[in-house]
């Protein structure tokens, strides 16, 4: 039997490494995507050693020509993608106020986590079309609410990180806008926020792990027919704690493991939904807004 296969973005460490190792486990052929070939070769030997099996792909999604070659290299060796996660992100630092933040370190950031996934979803759209029901992932962040940022009771109302946020809210609408597209060919696509995860991102000052926070990704990586599609999802506890905002989508643990969950029989806690966009026919999910990170600092 064939093998499904992925390809997740930023994967030689942290979160992305994280994501393709969950999905080796679940059988995936996987490809960490980076634009260092020698530190995308020591993940992938560090999860061949665990048995998953695991391959380089130079890919620098800021670069065109760098994604093209990817895709085309790719092609070369697959049939079909199953799975796409578009995992690389990045943010400058702490910048103070948005009046305060250069715009060429926002366009920057902007080149990385929303255009570099447009760019790489675009590229690899023949191969994806190829697989059978493909699905699309893009790792999104609670800072890119509008509704919570302008929210007193928010706990991203003092938050900054302007570029970050923006960034992140453009790429929620790319995920509804490839939702709606690709609705016919039976391709999801649906955004992932991850938490405050200890990364090299954010200084390692996240509450979550990077096991904790690939979970929901790999989850909508391998969501069955019946999975939603143009949706922004997180994990949560259920924590009283932190309270769910409008239109949020999340998946409860504490009543079903996430990985093992189909859609009939996971537990969504939704509350309400500010987004004026129709909902999507499929299943009836809409965009939401998503929940805030938990966090003063980005993923």
């Amino acid at each position: 039997m064939t093998k499904r296969t992925a390809l997740v973005t930023g994967a030689n460490k942290g979160i992305g490494l994280e994501i393709a190792r969950q999905l080796g486990q679940q059988d995936y052929r996987v490809w960490l995507g980076c634009r260092d070939r020698d530190r995308g070769d020591e993940a992938a030997a560090e999860l061949e050693k665990e048995g998953i099996e695991a391959e380089t792909l130079v890919l620098d999604v800021t670069d065109q020509t760098s994604v093209n070659m990817a895709a085309e290299a790719l092609g070369s060796q697959i049939e079909g993608l199953n799975a796409l996660v578009n995992n690389a992100g990045m943010h400058k630092g702490y910048a103070g106020t948005v009046s305060n933040e250069s715009v060429e370190d926002m366009r920057t950031i902007f080149d990385v986590n929303a255009f570099g996934a447009v760019r790489v979803t675009q590229a690899f759209l023949p191969l994806l079309r190829k697989a059978d029901a493909a699905r699309v992932v893009m790792m999104s962040s609670g800072l890119g609410s509008i509704s919570s940022t302008l929210d007193p009771t928010s706990e991203n109302w003092d938050v900054d990180f302007a570029g970050y946020g923006a960034s992140k809210a453009a790429l929620n609408m790319f995920v509804a806008k490839f939702a709606r597209e690709l609705m016919a060919e039976k391709i999801k696509v649906n955004a992932a926020d991850p938490g405050l995860t200890a990364t090299d991102l954010n200084g390692h000052m996240g509450q979550r792990t990077p096991e904790e926070g690939a979970r929901i990704a790999v989850h909508l990586a391998t969501l069955d027919n019946f999975g939603p599609t143009g949706g922004f999802f997180h994990e949560t506890s259920g924590n009283p704690a932190h309270p769910a905002i409008p239109g949020e989508r999340r998946l409860n643990p504490d009543r079903q493991a996430i990985t093992a969950a189909t859609h009939q029989t996971m537990e969504w806690t939704i509350s309400g939904c500010l987004s004026q966009s129709p909902p999507l026919p499929e299943r009836g999910y809409s965009a939401g807004h998503l929940r805030p990170a938990n966090a003063t600092h980005p993923r």
